[in-house]
């Protein structure tokens, strides 16, 4: 792989255009569209961590994808400052960042209400679907649905479903598409039974081959591609910033107290002064400072790592997360946050509960529009449900004769962009349980 193919400008399905007179370069653009689209902007009241959190002082997905966005855009800066020379002729530093930034933000655009249970209760109904549902499906289809990966999901929404339906979606720069994708192959790959990782549905594997082949993404022996360079850093940017604002989150949520967290942190944060740690500064200054010195230097660490294994990164030969290649201290020290959080918030008596109860409402709601697309393309015939129900579904509605992963698929495109409050309200409504839906 070489820089100059993988920073084209080009966007995906779109006609080369006159760049404009505004200041804004191509990969600002993806900034802009992301963020004025309606499935970033649902982001706001889907969760993070904690389900149907009242404080408000918890993470949304929204706010975590703005975050992770901003450190990502500073690794961008900080790798294109290091590689110096090493960038195509021309290639201001900011590119990069700008890259980083726009495939950060949209990271998480693809994931279901309810969070990481969210996508388990999509996996588990598919999984536990009855047979009818299911009959006809070819093997790889099956694995999208019963391993269900909002990764892939974002691929979806980004490359068709959002903006320009069937039409190239959101139209990105190729090198944003690319950098948004983590794990550039499908369910059927060894990978992603390996990992329970992939960032593509059966469904888009033409686009998938279309942005490999726009970026020269070097193939890999198995199938699948191997990742674009600044995917590492839009992974380094996300756990950088889940494994520490977890931790402040949990504060939040009474699940840790400020000392457990200063102990992980402190290790990380390098020189500090003693002032902005000082007891009488509420908790919250005090790890805003910590946060602040924790992030400050592993961008430099893990910089500094990807520009120590460039030429390997190009050549497809580093496999593991940018952070495993960081120093030891650096490792060891995000290592920790993320064990405290395992221990002490995803584990949680109230997160489990609140989750089980994602169950239910992502399950009936898949019940009710599977079984209408099933009465449609299995049988042949909508019930008097079945119709109203795809009323409902808008313009996800399947068109007849589509088949039915397709069909499956679209629901998808419906129920994984629904906000937790409104999955839960049309759960009950569907169920005959609320009077009224006022909740978009």
């Amino acid at each position: 792989m070489d820089w100059k193919t993988l920073l084209t400008p080009r966007r995906f399905e779109s006609k080369p255009t006159t760049p404009g007179h505004e200041g804004r370069s191509e990969f600002h653009r993806d900034y802009d569209r992301i963020v004025f689209s309606g499935a970033f902007r649902r982001l706001g009241r889907k969760t993070q961590v904690h389900p149907m959190a009242s404080n408000d002082h918890v993470h949304t997905r929204l706010t975590h994808s703005l975050e992770t966005a901003s450190v990502g855009r500073s690794l961008g800066l900080s790798v294109a400052e290091a590689l110096g020379g090493g960038l195509p002729e021309g290639t201001p530093p900011s590119a990069l960042g700008e890259i980083v930034q726009a495939a950060c933000l949209a990271h998480d655009i693809g994931n279901p209400p309810f969070g990481h249970a969210g996508e388990e209760a999509v996996r588990a109904f598919f999984a536990e679907a009855p047979a009818h549902l299911m009959d006809g499906l070819e093997p790889a289809q099956r694995s999208d649905l019963t391993t269900f990966e909002g990764n892939a999901q974002g691929f979806r929404i980004v490359t068709r479903v959002e903006l320009s339906l069937n039409a190239g979606g959101m139209r990105l720069t190729y090198p944003t598409l690319g950098a948004l994708l983590k794990y550039p192959w499908t369910s059927d790959h060894d990978e992603a039974a390996r990992r329970r990782k992939f960032s593509c549905f059966q469904s888009e594997r033409g686009q998938l081959d279309a942005v490999a082949d726009a970026l020269g993404l070097a193939a890999r022996e198995d199938g699948g591609y191997h990742r674009h360079p600044l995917a590492f850093l839009v992974e380094a940017a996300d756990d950088i910033c889940y494994s520490l604002l977890d931790l402040e989150d949990a504060r939040e949520m009474g699940l840790l107290r400020y000392d457990e967290i200063e102990a992980v942190l402190l290790p990380l944060a390098g020189k500090v002064s003693e002032d902005a740690l000082a007891p009488d500064l509420h908790e919250r200054r005090r790890l805003s400072y910590l946060r602040t010195k924790v992030i400050g230097r592993v961008v430099e660490a893990a910089s500094g790592a990807f520009a120590a294994n460039n030429e390997a990164i190009l050549a497809g030969g580093i496999s593991v997360p940018l952070l495993d290649l960081c120093p030891e201290d650096v490792r060891a020290g995000i290592d920790a946050a993320k064990a405290l959080a395992r221990r002490r918030i995803y584990e949680s008596k109230r997160k489990i509960e609140l989750e089980i109860g994602s169950f239910t409402a992502l399950g009936g709601l898949l019940s009710s529009f599977c079984t209408a697309v099933w009465e449609q393309e299995g049988r042949g015939r909508l019930s008097e449900r079945g119709k109203r129900l795809f009323v409902i579904l808008g313009e996800h509605a399947p068109p007849e004769g589509c088949g039915l992963y397709e069909g499956y698929m679209r629901v998808l495109d419906y129920v994984a962009g629904m906000t937790d409050h409104y999955a839960t309200l049309l759960a009950k409504q569907i169920g005959g349980l609320a009077e009224n839906l006022s909740v978009r």
